[in-house]
């Protein structure tokens, strides 16, 4: 399934691109002052293969919960039970992300990839655990090539059916106490950066908290044998992580825009691109987060952020704040005259 969709991900239509630069220069407005939307546009054609290419609504929102094993490191002051408890806040819609997703209406979806707790059934809530939580990625590798293989396949099942179901954009979220840890992890190994200059300080700890959060990803990126891509994201990543890289690549290989959220999401996207670096076409920035790792991922990655906000919530509300200004962006191809049909001189 995975070898599949991998060598199904193709680069963008250059055709398409062509035709949408071309019809960007006859709408009625000077050509590049709508600035990084035009550019957008372009791109999105291209992943589509059409100009103009469908506009990116409606669009899903699939958080991917798991807890992490590195927790017990003591990297985090929040209590690993939260995880489980903002999982029954998403479902019953109490959240940051429920609202912004509310006002961008985004339908919502939970996805139990590796939650600690035993999550009762509810409605918005798949439960595809892998296992309950990664081992600890600071004493052994976090999951086994297997369960990483596993988690990447229940992400790619999700947005297969998201996009069956009718969504025409996909929207990373996600949730685990700890996860800016592996998410640390993973930048380092994909990009070569210092582990100390993209770990960052989460959801707010100390400067204590933080130099052990930084030893205890130096330490695993120092020690880190792997160099194939899954085998890197079993042994630093974490299940939401394996999951969300994933649910990239099958949005890739729909050719359906994937808005990324914000660390966590940039640094599954690495590993996406590190398994087919096409994967890349579909990846759309939606925030640059105040994690400095995050920047350095979608540097690597050469995307460039719709908006900058200092949001380091996580949960997908990033991605669902940058969904309008998507939707706008392609819009404009749609529905905006040229020059000739609206009788306006131009240059």
């Amino acid at each position: 399934m995975l070898n599949e969709t991998i060598a199904a991900i193709r680069p963008l239509d250059d055709e398409a691109i062509a035709a949408a630069r071309a019809l960007q220069a006859r709408l009625t407005k000077p050509m590049g002052s709508l600035g990084s939307l035009e550019t957008l546009a372009v791109r999105l054609a291209g992943l589509a293969g059409t100009c103009p290419p469908p506009i990116p609504e409606p669009a899903a929102l699939a958080i991917f919960a798991g807890d992490h094993g590195v927790h017990e490191q003591g990297v985090t002051p929040w209590p690993q039970e939260v995880t489980a408890q903002m999982v029954a806040n998403f479902l019953a819609g109490g959240a940051v992300v429920n609202a912004f997703a509310r006002q961008a209406g985004i339908d919502v979806t939970v996805v139990d990839v590796g939650v600690k707790a035993e999550l009762d059934p509810a409605e918005g809530l798949l439960s595809r655990k892998v296992r309950a939580g990664t081992r600890d990625l600071s004493v052994e590798p976090a999951m086994t090539r297997e369960e990483a293989i596993r988690a990447i396949e229940v992400g790619m099942q999700v947005a297969d059916d998201l996009v069956s179901g009718g969504a025409r954009a996909l929207l990373t979220g996600d949730m685990g106490i700890a996860n800016t840890t592996p998410s640390a992890a993973l930048i380092a190994a994909f990009t070569h950066a210092d582990p100390a200059a993209v770990t960052g300080l989460g959801t707010g700890i100390d400067s204590e908290t933080h130099a052990r959060k930084v030893a205890v990803v130096t330490a695993a990126v120092v020690g880190l044998q792997a160099e194939d891509p899954i085998d890197v994201l079993a042994a630093v990543g974490g299940l939401e992580h394996a999951a969300l890289a994933g649910y990239i690549l099958k949005g890739a290989e729909l050719r359906v825009p994937v808005i990324l959220d914000g660390v966590i999401a940039a640094s599954a996207a690495l590993a996406a691109h590190a398994l087919a670096p096409a994967a890349s076409a579909a990846m759309v920035a939606g925030h640059r987060s105040a994690e400095p790792g995050a920047s350095v991922a979608l540097g690597y990655l050469e995307l460039e952020p719709l908006v900058d906000l200092g949001l380091r919530l996580g949960e997908g509300t990033g991605a669902a704040l940058a969904l309008p200004i998507v939707a706008s962006a392609v819009r404009v191809l749609h529905e905006v005259a040229t020059f000739d049909s609206a009788g306006v001189a131009h240059k």
